[in-house]
């Protein structure tokens, strides 16, 4: 009899690396929030990928950088302790891209490592011609070689065109140790539902706005209750979220002219919040300022950072 695995693995890299389109792909589900716009990962959002014998937690972490605020220094400590605690690492370097000194950095920081398995995975593959593919899995066996880091596997990776998905669960889980499952099956994260709630609006809100401002915007659900007297068969949840920005020009760029650009972050949020809660939902927005909220350690408390 086959003995069971279970344990933890972490994806890593650049920002915009397909980090969390990846994880998503192999989870099954819509668990981490996907955006052109880089950094957008605040937290370590955990996956469940559940087979016959086996039980996979990923851990789909903010992308590391250079820190320019509090909130990114705490992203980074974030991502270093994530790293101590898994069982596998798998460095996600997007094949449209070449090798650059950001992944360098972080091929070193990995080389430092001792004693854990480390994949390469060289994703997006699904938009490079099969001789640019060839050229960067090059690249990166190299960047291996010279940072004095010995890859695990080399595994190139589509999450949109699901090739490969499935071979790289399997070298995942052929990684771990032995134990039981340590989450109910059918459950496809650890994460609250108010969690994932304010990470849907918060990619609605990313959409279309400018550079400066994804790093600004942070949602929290303030309140979610059943609406009362509701007949049984047609429920109704009101959820009532607050949008913090952190200057009064960027309350205007979110609510929009009329209140048209806020309409539509809850016209597009509110559908894959009703598919995650199973039942209708009466969203209530609201934008506020919080001033500099990134470098405020008593702001970023309140934020849940």
């Amino acid at each position: 009899m086959t003995e069971f695995k279970s344990g933890f693995a972490c994806f890593v890299g650049r920002p915009n690396a397909g980090k969390s389109t990846l994880t998503n792909a192999l989870v099954g589900g819509k668990i981490a929030i996907t955006s052109s716009k880089p950094q957008t990962t605040r937290h370590a959002i955990r996956g469940l990928v559940n087979r016959e014998a086996a039980q996979l937690i990923l851990i789909d972490t903010p992308g590391l950088h250079k820190p320019h605020t509090l909130l990114g220094e705490r992203l980074n400590a974030l991502v270093r302790s994530t790293w101590s605690e898994v069982d596998t690492i798998g460095m996600c370097l997007p094949a449209n891209e070449s090798v650059g000194e950001g992944d360098k950095f972080l091929i070193r920081e990995l080389a430092q490592i001792r004693r854990k398995p480390v994949f390469a995975i060289a994703t997006k593959t699904d938009l490079v011609k099969p001789d640019k593919l060839r050229d960067h899995l090059l690249q990166i066996q190299q960047a291996g070689i010279d940072a004095g880091l010995q890859w695990q596997e080399i595994i190139p990776v589509s999450a949109v065109a699901n090739d490969q998905v499935d071979l790289l669960a399997d070298l995942l889980i052929g990684t771990l140790p032995a134990g039981p499952a340590l989450y109910p099956e059918g459950q496809l994260t650890d994460e609250p539902e108010e969690t994932l709630i304010a990470e849907i609006i918060r990619e609605a809100a990313l959409e279309g706005v400018r550079d400066e401002l994804p790093h600004s915007i942070a949602v929290v659900v303030d309140e979610m209750v059943p609406r009362p007297d509701r007949p049984e068969d047609k429920p109704l949840i009101d959820v009532r979220v607050n949008v913090y920005v952190e200057r009064d020009s960027q309350k205007g760029i979110i609510i929009g002219k009329q209140g048209a650009r806020l309409r539509e972050i809850g016209t597009n949020s509110r559908s894959q919040i009703e598919k995650l809660l199973g039942t209708p939902v009466y969203l209530d927005l609201h934008v506020k300022v919080a001033k500099e909220w990134q470098r405020d350690p008593k702001q970023l408390r309140k934020l849940g950072f």
